[in-house]
């Protein structure tokens, strides 16, 4: 379902004409769009008999040129192209049907997604667009190309989603192809919306959260496991929320695992929400098959309130420290910087508190304000100064201005290359200690920045280098502690290069343990990490 880089079309498709394109940017190739699946599967339900016939789906990646993207669509002899928008794919879907409305302007061209959900007239792809969808396109999609193909021809530009009970769609799974199966990362969804209110979300404007017939949902899982499927993402904002729900669907993949170890199943879980009935399940996962997103966003009390956001600091505390500690599950916890009020130094001890809890990888990201999201609300009074482009990161605020703005997003940049990489397990124990692991990390990134300009493009024995240089030079340390640190991590890596630093201790004929590939490289890293952890408590427990 896309196009081949060295611009081959895939042998497994073949160019035939369709009425109806569905098509949409991913940012990987690996990703697998739920969103234009439901609608997919939704075709003859919604928009009558025989629609589904007429639709194909084509997915791209970022980065693809856009005429080759419109040869391809154009080849199909489309009447009406759906093109589904997010925030990462909204200026290139621009110029994609910029071209496709300068070469075939009597195409309709349909909009959809989260991305032009919201300030519509504001947005240059919606005033190139025929009709743009809001909301939930399931229902009002298939029933505009109904008829924009048989008629009575819409009046309306702006068309609101119908949001229909669950119970009334047509689940997507099927629509998913061998290919998906083999090579990419499968979204699925046991429920739909959100309960809380968190302003940086858009899901903040739905009323509550809704659960797919669990029955269907479980018999749709067993058949895709059936074909194949081994990687399941789910999308649902609080997949703990209905405990009882969670526990089927937990068992169910425990049971698969037992038959096929190499399944690996990804949730997004509310952090102060985890009964005992879920913990008991979560400790039986083996390695490497479970992982956990852990929405943590900040610490801080003022804050959390100050965006609608409820949490219990102790309780989330308390059950991220269980998951790393005591399951086996990849754990990764979500921090937003930039939040109204937030000052660097509130941020600095949220960010230690959370580091001192050992998650597997800290994903830091800085505020952006998606389109319909309420933390508009308090632009002015905290002075929230957004990019006007894509992805509309905050710029500075009342409590951080520009500077201070500019080096926590290359503290964000490094932070994933060093820590989350699961590369420098024990380089980053020396930087990192003693004290605020923020101030000493922000320290490294000023300093690297200083001294590199780039924040990307690091090979890793050059970044090796710098640590060291850091290590020795600022911080001072031991030359030949640092250097036998360094030396097991690159050793564990499996790179074949020659750091400077390491000249002389790596042997021509030395082959470093063999790298896996993808995430499941990344998790081992940090899994094995994890094991050390739990060692380390069980010494600790035994000598107390």
């Amino acid at each position: 379902m896309h196009a081949i880089d060295n611009g081959e079309m895939d042998s497994s498709r073949v160019a035939r004409s369709s009425a109806i394109v569905l098509a949409t940017l991913n940012a990987k190739y690996i990703h697998a769009s739920l969103g234009l699946r439901y609608l997919l599967a939704n075709m003859d339900k919604h928009g009558g008999a025989g629609l589904r016939a007429q639709t194909q789906l084509r997915e791209f990646v970022i980065g693809q040129p856009a005429t080759r993207m419109v040869e391809e669509l154009l080849a199909l002899q489309p009447e009406v192209i759906g093109l589904g928008v997010y925030i990462w794919n909204v200026v290139e879907t621009t110029q994609l049907v910029r071209l496709l409305k300068t070469l075939k302007p009597e195409i309709k061209i349909v909009l959809g997604g989260p991305e032009v959900s919201h300030e519509v007239e504001q947005q240059e792809i919606c005033r190139l667009a025929d009709h743009v969808v809001t909301g939930w396109g399931d229902v009002s999609f298939p029933k505009l190309c109904r008829s924009l193909l048989d008629g009575p021809k819409p009046l309306m530009k702006v068309i609101p989603g119908e949001q229909p009970a669950l119970d009334e769609l047509a689940l997507p799974y099927a629509e998913y192809t061998s290919e998906d199966l083999a090579k990419r990362l499968l979204y699925v969804e046991a429920s739909r919306g959100c309960p809380f209110k968190c302003e940086f979300c858009l899901s903040s404007l739905d009323k509550t959260a809704w659960a797919f017939d669990l029955d269907l949902f479980m018999a749709e899982m067993e058949a895709l496991y059936r074909r194949g499927a081994r990687n399941f993402k789910f999308v649902d904002r609080t997949f703990n929320l209905k405990i009882d729900n969670s526990v089927r669907i937990l068992q169910f993949f425990l049971d698969r695992i037992q038959e096929t170890p190499d399944v690996f199943v990804h949730f997004e879980v509310v952090p102060d929400s985890l009964p005992d009935r879920l913990k008991e399940l979560i400790a039986r996962f083996p390695d490497g098959s479970l992982q956990f997103e852990v929405g943590i966003q900040s610490f801080n009390p003022e804050v959390q309130q100050r965006i609608s956001r409820k949490q219990d600091n102790g309780k989330t505390a308390d059950n991220l420290r269980w998951l790393v500690s005591q399951s086996r599950a990849h754990v990764h916890a979500d921090l937003i910087f930039g939040l109204p009020g937030e000052t660097l130094q509130s941020f600095a001890e949220g960010f230690d508190r959370l580091y001192e809890l050992a998650p597997h990888e800290i994903q830091f990201g800085v505020l952006k304000r998606l389109r319909g999201t309420p933390i508009t609300r308090h632009t002015q009074d905290f002075a929230m100064v957004y990019d006007p482009q894509t992805p509309y990161t905050i710029l500075q605020n009342s409590t951080v201005d520009f500077a201070a703005m500019q080096r926590i997003k290359r503290f964000a940049r490094y932070w994933e290359m060093v820590a989350n990489s699961g590369r420098f397990a024990l380089g980053l124990r020396l930087l990192l200690a003693p004290g605020s692991a923020f101030h000493h990390f922000l320290n490294f990134s000023d300093w690297l920045w200083e001294t590199t300009a780039k924040t990307h493009e690091f090979a890793l024995e050059k970044l090796v280098d710098l640590l060291f240089d850091h290590l020795t030079q600022v911080r001072g340390l031991n030359e030949q502690d640092v250097r036998a640190a360094l030396l097991t991590d690159y050793q564990a890596s499996g790179a074949r290069a020659r750091p400077r630093c390491l000249a002389g201790l790596l042997g021509s004929g030395q082959k470093p343990q063999s790298a896996g590939k993808g995430l499941s490289e990344r998790q081992n890293r940090h899994l094995s990490q994890q094991k050390n952890l739990r060692e380390d408590i069980r010494q600790a427990a035994a000598a107390a």
